[in-house]
């Protein structure tokens, strides 16, 4: 007689046993675990450091642990901080990251539209090579360049002479992750919107710009905090106090306060706030719109 083997199915999760289970949900990953730990107290400590020495006075913070919490907090460092024109160089910065963000990105917007629905030409092929030529070129190889630029056209110490050539430097990137998203939306949305006679300029604002939204927020917040964050351009390109951004403010509070370590941790933690608050806002698009962009 012959024997017939029948093929044994495999049981689903529900149908193993519960010991084996529980084998299989041991298996953890100690390693990765233990790194991942690690590097969250490299990351957290220093941030708990800032903070609390931040609520200290300049006695209690010699006086004291350094990483001990501060027995009474005070907020005299926040207000000595604040009242060596900190609210004038938030507004400089402030200028500066609007100024440049809204215009580099429409612009940037415009051009991906422009090279993913006309990138047979010859012409906007070029522009494309042009635009990822510039995301090899750092921004400390142009410093000189720029300098005498701005001395050229007389903008120097002034807010736009650092808006400039931020909007420059934010513009390939932007043009490159806007593009990647343009091109997986679906080519029969494009022809239906032709099909109802809406001209380019439509499709681009009534159909693409809706659909690329997340990828918009996402060079938005990418290119905010860059800026926001820029400190070169702003030491070559200015000199006077009333121009100065935070970054290179909270430079010349190190200056100022040179024994007075508090007084430099208030003045982080101030610059800081603005950073973290746009990230929390805007952290699930800029997560969804890096996937969407690069998904492909």
């Amino acid at each position: 007689m012959g024997t017939t083997l029948t093929a044994r199915p495999e049981r689903t999760r529900a149908q193993q046993p519960r010991h084996e289970r529980r084998t299989v949900a041991r298996h953890w990953n100690w390693l990765g675990g233990a790194t991942g730990w690690l590097w969250l107290v490299i990351v957290v400590v220093p941030i708990y450091w800032i903070v609390i020495t931040s609520f200290k006075t300049q006695s209690n913070y010699y006086a004291t642990n350094p990483l001990a919490p501060p027995g009474e907090p005070t907020l005299a460092s926040y207000r000595m901080v604040i009242e060596s024109d900190f609210v004038q160089y938030f507004v400089n910065s402030l200028i500066v990251t609007i100024g440049a963000v809204v215009p580099a990105v429409t612009v940037s917007f415009m051009a991906a539209f422009a090279i993913v629905r006309g990138g047979s030409g010859r012409y906007l092929r070029s522009v494309n090579s042009l635009f990822l030529m510039g995301l090899a070129i750092p921004l400390q190889a142009t410093v000189i360049p720029i300098y005498l630029i701005i001395i050229r056209l007389h903008l120097y110490d002034t807010l736009l002479a650092m808006i400039l050539p931020s909007i420059a430097f934010a513009i390939p990137l932007s043009v490159l992750v806007l593009s990647n998203f343009i091109r997986d939306v679906p080519k029969e949305l494009f022809e239906s919107m032709r099909l109802d006679g809406a001209s380019e300029w439509g499709t681009l604002w009534r159909l693409a710009f809706p659909l690329s939204r997340p990828a918009v927020v996402t060079v938005t917040i990418y290119n905010a905090l860059t800026i926001w964050n820029n400190f070169l351009l702003p030491l070559i390109l200015t000199q006077s106090p009333d121009k100065r951004t935070l970054p290179l403010a909270l430079w010349s509070f190190q200056g100022q306060y040179s024994i007075n370590v508090p007084a430099v941790l208030a003045s982080v933690v101030l610059t800081t706030l603005p950073i973290l608050t746009l990230y929390i806002v805007g952290r699930r698009q800029l997560l969804s719109g890096l996937m969407a962009g690069f998904g492909k």
